[in-house]
């Protein structure tokens, strides 16, 4: 890795830590307070063409079915690295971006979640070069980093991504008003899939 490239990644990291999901309800109550006019779009990048990296594009479905209004990247709509410089430049610059992507980590980290209130960098873990994206952003560490990222994505456990997006979804929608206050059960209950 290129020492720019790697200070760029430490630079990035800074001050993230892993979150269960009971913490992203809290997370999501702090952008609303920061955020609660029409100046916010939820980024949800990923594809539905392989099961780690199908996290983005199911929570954007999710939160489009929740009635969120400025949503880029879902199931049928996917950002990916293919088109994510044209769907990045179709957001209003005037709006916060709250950026979702799946990620790779170690085995204690798989489950968790890295929010920041800061960009992330899409594809990092597979070795991609997108640019940092976001004013905040969640990370699902959906499976563990191997020598070969792309085969960990693709053998992703969907039902394991199925209930991250769930869980970021709900909380969203929750912290946001647009369904009751319900308490997420990731871990203790499978979720309720729709």
């Amino acid at each position: 890795m290129g020492t720019s490239k790697r200070r760029l990644l430490d630079e990035a990291l800074a001050g993230r830590k892993w979150s269960a999901g009971s913490e992203l309800n809290e997370f999501f109550k702090e952008v609303w307070s920061q955020n609660q006019g029409d100046n916010l779009t939820f980024l949800c990048i990923g594809t539905d063409r392989s099961s780690g990296d199908a996290l983005g594009p199911l929570v954007g479905s999710k939160l489009i079915k929740y009635g969120f209004r400025h949503v880029i990247g879902s199931l049928d709509h996917p950002c990916d690295s293919l088109n994510f410089k044209d769907r990045l430049e179709a957001i209003p610059q005037n709006h916060q971006i709250v950026a979702i992507d799946a990620c790779l980590g170690t085995a204690p980290s798989v489950g968790h979640y890295i929010l920041a209130r800061q960009p992330l960098l899409p594809a990092q873990s597979v070795g991609g070069m997108l640019p940092p994206v976001g004013d905040y952003s969640v990370a699902a560490i959906v499976n563990v980093k191997g020598p070969k990222p792309y085969t960990s994505l693709q053998m992703t456990s969907l039902y394991q991504v199925m209930c991250m997006a769930e869980e970021i979804a709900t909380a969203a929608a929750s912290a946001f008003g647009k369904i009751p206050n319900l308490a997420t059960k990731h871990g203790s209950e499978p979720a309720v899939l729709d």
